[in-house]
């Protein structure tokens, strides 16, 4: 007879578990291992774009806007100043800035899921305040609010996203959130180009109201999400916690299985982001994430104008611009891809190194196939290093300091699209221009690309609590 340890491996056991504890005598598994060793299925897919349209709202908003700003400024209604258009432009960003560090902070103290629910909710209602503002004021008001919403938005969802991934899939769920992004600066474009200049003076407004119609989407799917299973448990919550896996592990058709009771974990103080530990990582992700955007801002916001200088032609600028922007997608992809094989540290120094080096090539370009060349390759780059900061950022800290420490360096990169649109036309007027700008860019995303190849952990393929 054959005896039970030789019984052959239900087809309902957790991936990586080869029969009950009880049965092999090995340990059982925890929530956490039973979540990363779950095959990618139909659950992390809801979640994956569930999360990723936050990432398009944020786009759609920034891209947005500048339509929308042009169309206000020519409202009789409004009539608004230079002056008054950078203000209603840059307050989104200040939003975006604070709203990133003070997500964070919330949400490694009362739950990523509660922050994540609530900052489409914000959007939704201050998108629907600007559009029905008649005051300069008002606009203000709902452009800083809807920075607060759009800030918080996006280090929280990594995070969780990240909480929530396999193991061998987490670097590519979270480089893939900022395809979204890209998805929804063309449909800001679109939106742009063909609902306000046909709409009349309500044009703007309409644009605003069209642009917001995933939202109801997106917040019924979010409500169904669970909250983080390393949350539930640094918390002590473990009946939700294992709820928690238990939804995602049904998506897969895997047989539940006991799992030992969370050890809840003690307090971290924010502070700690600084201490002996974690100081040199927290400078490294901090300076990169304010690079990156500083070219991806510097470059991408005057694009249009420095093109136009270039080549005397409008029109051409328009197009050469929209070609440019859609590198942004396989840079994307091509990152999503290479960091599952060469790993977050090498995978983010290489695109920073190919960013650098096209911004630098990019601005001594003299013909327009070879702008279109290097515009191109600075696109997918810059973008491609973007996306896999977002997974290289939660990795680098514990549960108890994750969304903190993603929402501080995403507020450093926030402070960074502030700076570069205020500081680039400076730079434009003073010896060498474009040029001296390509070269600031250069030196600094260089910098970067070799800073974070000596100062960030490796975390490819290891459990987050690992």
């Amino acid at each position: 007879m054959t005896s039970q340890s030789a019984m052959p491996v239900p087809e309902t056991s957790a991936p990586g578990q080869s029969a009950s504890a009880a049965q092999t005598g090995q340990r059982p598994l925890t929530r956490n291992e039973r979540l990363d060793r779950l095959p990618f299925n139909a659950a992390h897919r809801k979640l994956l774009v569930a999360s990723g349209i936050g990432w398009a709202f944020d786009a759609m908003d920034v891209g947005l806007v500048s339509f929308v700003v042009a169309a206000i400024a020519a409202d009789p209604h409004f009539a608004l100043s230079n002056t008054e258009r950078s203000w209603v432009l840059s307050i989104g960003f200040v939003g975006m800035a604070i709203g990133a560090a003070l997500g964070g902070f919330i949400a490694d103290r009362v739950g990523r899921k509660t922050v994540f629910t609530a900052t489409l909710i914000i959007f939704g209602l201050a998108n629907g305040a600007m559009a029905f503002a008649w005051s300069l004021v008002a606009l203000l008001a709902a452009r800083f609010v809807i920075g607060l919403g759009l800030g918080s938005e996006l280090p929280v969802a990594s995070t969780l996203v990240s909480e929530f991934a396999p193991t061998k899939h987490r670097g590519r769920m979270t480089v893939l959130l900022e395809s979204f992004w890209a998805v929804g600066w063309i449909i800001a474009a679109a939106i742009g180009f063909f609902v306000i200049p046909s709409t009349g003076d309500w044009g703007w407004r309409w644009a605003l109201l069209i642009g917001a119609l995933p939202l109801l989407y997106a917040i019924v799917a979010r409500v169904h999400i669970p909250e983080s299973v390393r949350f539930l448990e640094a918390h002590g919550r473990d009946v939700e916690a294992e709820r928690a896996v238990r939804y995602f592990e049904a998506a897969s058709s895997v047989a539940p299985v006991a799992s030992p009771t969370g050890v809840p974990l003690p307090k971290i103080p924010t502070r700690t982001l600084f201490g002996k530990r974690y100081r040199g990582r927290t400078i490294a992700i901090w300076l990169t994430w304010f690079f990156v955007n500083f070219s991806y801002y510097g470059a991408f916001t005057w694009m249009p104008s420095l093109l136009a200088d270039q080549f005397g032609s409008l029109t051409k600028s328009f197009g050469y611009t929209l070609a440019i922007s859609l590198a942004q997608l396989p840079g994307y992809f091509l990152a999503a891809w290479l960091v599952e094989v060469w790993g977050r540290r090498k995978t983010l120094s290489i695109f920073l190194a190919v960013s650098a080096v096209a911004a630098f090539l990019f601005a001594q370009a003299g013909t327009p196939a070879l702008v279109l060349v290097f515009g191109m390759l600075l696109s997918a780059a810059n973008l491609g290093a973007w996306g896999v900061l977002y997974a290289v950022t939660p990795e680098i800290y514990p549960t108890r300091l994750r969304a903190a420490g993603s929402g501080a360096a995403a507020a450093v990169g926030r402070i960074a699209a502030i700076v570069a649109p205020l500081l680039v036309p400076w730079l434009l007027t003073i010896a060498g221009g474009g040029k001296t700008v390509a070269f600031i860019v250069f030196g600094a995303v260089f910098a970067c690309a070799c800073l974070s190849a000596l100062a960030l952990p490796e975390r490819a393929g290891k459990e987050l609590e690992n």
